[in-house]
């Protein structure tokens, strides 16, 4: 997932997700951590959906 970020915005929420993935790594190597790694994978999906809303939101600023 690595690309050059378009605000400070966008490498705030970048971090935040790689974070999340390195963590997920880790708990997947311990037993009885699903329910903390169902909980990681949704917050992950909602900095993603963040992330796609200010990208779209400076791509509408650009046109």
């Amino acid at each position: 997932m690595r690309y050059e970020p378009g605000t400070s915005e966008c490498r705030v929420l970048i971090n935040s997700k790689e974070q999340i993935e390195a963590m997920l790594l880790s708990l997947s190597r311990l037993e009885n951590t699903e329910g903390i790694r169902e909980q990681l994978r949704a917050v992950h999906g909602q900095l993603e959906a963040l992330h796609d809303q200010v990208r779209e939101s400076r791509s509408a600023a650009r046109a």
